[in-house]
């Protein structure tokens, strides 16, 4: 465990050239009220799962029965740009348009069952080292997948260069120096868990644990949550220990590339943050956690058994609540109202 205070909060951009998340919840829950599997996710009270006032857990394993919040965003961009080209987009609007994009896990399904739904193609990357049931997964969406390189961020370098080279439109999950446009719209998207989780809760959260990889969820939510909110909440981001991207960032003022060995939190298991990201977080964040691989895999036993099973990257803020060390660290107590985020269903 290392814990950091941001000395950033509610100050200015770290990035310029970056834009700060949205907050515009409406202009989401506005397109995602006309989609069928688009329902609410239910926000559970985790009652003695750990010495807490309240435990609120969002859960978010089926989420358009996709598996995960990331559901809400890339098929919400490819669901944005067949609204905007008819008022009745259906299953030809996208005929002819291809996005290409990089996965370790979720977002490639969100990409896949975008495309599909609209008539789009999808092209995924993925890295010799990502198990072969996940390319099966893709597939049974219709995407096409191509494995290259070592790890995400050579995968991500080939989805890249065929985007250019095809003239397919890249869809990342991270933003990047002169690549914010579309990322900003797939946070935008992750806005409707966060607007539901507001409305769910019964009273005001003394604390918010967001885990992170690249930031778009914690980016995301932390500034809706300051919308709603206000700065009542102690809003801390938790990482991996050895992928503290948005930690090392914050401390240093900067976007720096946090290199390190491989996390049992693998979908958190990212160097870079996104720059967007790491502009609300500089801003709505209060404090930056970063946890070991056994501080969360000690954990995820108490979390199936009181059914919230989850893998160690859907678990990390939970895990949090639940070390007893942790918790004196973060100041939470009887009298805390916790609240957390399960983001993604067990494998």
């Amino acid at each position: 465990m290392r814990l950091i205070n941001n000395p950033h909060r509610g100050g200015q951009k770290l990035i310029p050239s970056a834009p700060y998340p949205s907050t515009n919840a409406a202009r989401v829950s506005d397109l995602l009220s006309r989609c069928p599997a688009a329902e609410q996710t239910p926000l559970v009270e985790a009652e003695g799962l750990a010495p807490v006032a309240r435990l609120w857990v969002k859960d978010e394993r089926h989420r358009m029965n996709l598996g995960s919040f990331k559901a809400l965003g890339a098929a919400y961009v490819i669901a944005r740009h067949a609204a905007d080209k008819t008022d009745a987009p259906d299953a030809t609007t996208l005929n002819g348009t291809t996005y290409v994009t990089a996965s370790a896990g979720n977002h490639g399904m969100s990409v896949a069952a975008g495309a599909k739904i609209f008539g789009a193609n999808a092209v995924v990357y993925i890295a010799e080292t990502v198990p072969e049931s996940f390319a099966e997964r893709l597939r049974a969406q219709d995407a096409h997948v191509v494995r290259s390189g070592h790890d995400y961020a050579a995968s991500m370098d080939a989805a890249s260069a065929a985007a250019r080279d095809n003239g397919w439109v890249l869809l990342s999950d991270s933003s990047w120096e002169g690549y914010v446009e579309l990322p900003h719209t797939l946070m935008e998207g992750y806005l409707q868990m966060a607007s539901e989780a507001v409305d769910q809760c019964s009273e005001t959260p003394t604390h918010i644990l967001l885990q992170a990889g690249v930031g778009g969820l914690a980016g995301a939510v932390a500034a809706y949550a300051r919308t709603a909110w206000g700065d009542a909440p102690d809003i801390i981001v938790v990482e991996p220990e050895v992928a503290p991207a948005l930690q090392a960032s914050i401390e240093a003022g900067k976007c720096v590339f946090a290199d390190g060995p491989d996390s049992i939190m693998g979908r958190l298991d990212c160097k870079e943050p996104s720059l967007i990201a790491l502009n609300g977080l500089a801003r709505d964040a209060d404090r930056f956690l970063t946890l070991t691989d056994g501080e969360v895999t000690d954990q995820l036993g108490a979390m199936a058994k009181a059914g919230l099973e989850t893998t160690a990257s859907g678990g990390a803020g939970i895990a949090a609540v639940l070390n007893r060390d942790i918790r004196a660290a973060l100041g939470i107590n009887a009298g805390s109202r916790v609240l957390c985020f399960l983001s993604e269903i067990a494998e």
